[in-house]
């Protein structure tokens, strides 16, 4: 023990001097005062319809029977319907009704009530969802609602204290406190993760709630937690608001979501890229395909090039590169430096429209007034992708993903499809397409003509009755 004696002092120092500027508060009291009328509980119902009960096959009066006629009424009765109801938090964004919660709070519901602290009960609408993001955007009719103060996740610390706010099992306001255990945390949840790691407790209910600085505002939005029993481990994660900030501001301007898209498809660097390209390091997300015609290949980027910065800031590893794109929206120039055969290179991208949002953007209303869904992602059909995909045709839309189980796979159309007649009426866009299909009804038959690699291909697609 005796050769440490020499140090004490020095630890003494070093320990007093790195003292982090943001201490232990005394209490979180005032904090949680100042900000429980903005935090609301949010319940959701949804309705689900079962089929009609009837008889078990081979049970019934037999033909001829006095109660005969009872068989056509038990296979008649009326459906039944049942409701699955859940619950989760939200925070008050503007003092007119805006409201912040997770998607997957609302995803489904057919009734959204939103309850103050004071136990006053609005019918919220929901504004817009972002799945992707998992974020969702209601409104209520209120005046002068208390509202949070949003704040900058981009200056949150490992090691810095946070609260959440939230209605863990359907209890009434909780209040947790933890510190960031870490940042950039990617869990599998979708192109997007960026993930705020705390050790506050976050349970089964705080999903959609808001996570606190010190100084009372808004860094993050607590949606998910680690756990093998389904309460808290002390991992919990929360979407960072500088990440949701963009999103929530389109949402409430237009109910959707447009993002930004270079046009590449990406990998991370492992050593043996590193040594053949010649780099430094593993840092960057390199380029292996580059899509004809998009914003990427117009600007001049190459497969083989590795992207290590967009507008300065660094890309540390692949997935960084869609997040910082994601903060764009289509038609905005971005500033992106390569590394292109050892050499370092600048190049400024005007950003596109990401083609799965476009759909979105274009059949979401449409498909929202008759509910009927096909089950598929298109986009317009270019002379580029016509002479990758060697059709005859020249104008329709091009299927870019198929939802298994719905009524477009279930008619057997694939990927690359190019759909350009339905029902003897000719598509020519995305916009036609999607006001045709807004004018059919549940248990119509579609009649569609669709141009595989040149072959003329058809198909029906059955319409599903509205109690399948």
């Amino acid at each position: 023990m005796h050769y440490f004696k020499p140090l004490i002092p020095m630890l003494i120092i070093a320990i007093t001097w790195a003292l982090p500027a943001q201490a232990m508060p005394e209490s979180f009291a005032d904090l949680a005062a100042e900000q429980a009328d903005a935090v609301v509980n949010i319940s959701t119902t949804q309705h689900i319809k079962q089929g009609p009960q009837g008889l078990p096959p081979g049970f019934g009066f037999p033909q001829g029977s006095p109660f005969e006629g009872f068989n056509d009424f038990f296979r008649n009765m009326p459906q039944q319907q049942q409701e699955k109801h859940s619950l989760g938090t939200g925070f008050v964004i503007s003092a007119d009704g805006y409201v912040v919660t997770n998607n997957h709070v609302v995803d489904g519901a057919d009734e959204v009530v939103v309850k103050m602290r004071d136990g006053t009960e609005l019918q919220a609408k929901v504004i817009g969802t972002d799945p992707k993001l998992d974020v969702a955007l209601l409104k209520v009719k209120g005046k002068k609602l208390k509202t949070v103060k949003i704040g900058n996740s981009d200056g949150l610390r490992v090691g810095d204290w946070v609260v959440a706010i939230g209605n863990p099992f359907g209890l009434s306001q909780t209040v947790t406190a933890g510190i960031v255990s870490a940042k950039g945390r990617v869990i599998g949840s979708g192109p997007y993760d960026d993930f705020i790691q705390t050790d506050a407790a976050i349970n089964p209910g705080n999903s959609g709630g808001p996570l606190f600085n010190i100084k009372g505002e808004v860094v993050g939005i607590n949606t998910a937690i680690y756990s093998r029993s389904g309460g808290n481990n002390g991992i919990g994660f929360a979407i960072p608001i500088n990440l949701a900030r963009p999103i929530l501001d389109e949402l409430r301007e237009k109910g959707h979501v447009t993002r930004a898209r270079l046009g590449v498809h990406i990998t991370d660097v492992d050593k043996e890229t590193m040594n053949a390209l010649g780099l430094k390091s593993r840092e960057g997300a390199l380029v292996p395909q580059v899509e004809a015609g998009s914003a990427a290949d117009k600007a001049g980027i190459r497969a083989g090039d590795v992207i290590v910065a967009i507008d300065g800031e660094t890309i540390h590893k692949a997935h960084d590169l869609p997040i910082r794109v994601a903060r764009h929206t289509p038609g905005d120039k971005v500033k992106l430096d390569i590394v292109r055969d050892g050499k370092n290179k600048s190049l400024t991208v005007t950003v596109e429209a990401m083609p799965d949002e476009q759909v979105a953007h274009n059949g979401a209303q449409q498909v929202d007034k008759s509910k009927v869904r096909l089950g598929v992602i298109a986009e317009n059909l270019s002379p580029d992708l016509a002479a990758r995909l060697r059709t005859r045709v020249k104008t329709g839309v091009v299927v870019q993903q198929v939802q298994q189980g719905m009524p477009a796979a279930n008619a057997g159309i694939q990927r690359g499809d190019v759909i350009y007649r339905i029902n003897g009426k000719d598509v020519s866009d995305m916009a036609g397409f999607s006001k045709l299909i807004g004018q059919f009804k549940h248990g119509d038959v579609l009649r569609v003509m669709m141009d595989r690699s040149g072959d003329q291909v058809f198909a029906l697609v059955k319409l599903p009755k509205k109690s399948d």
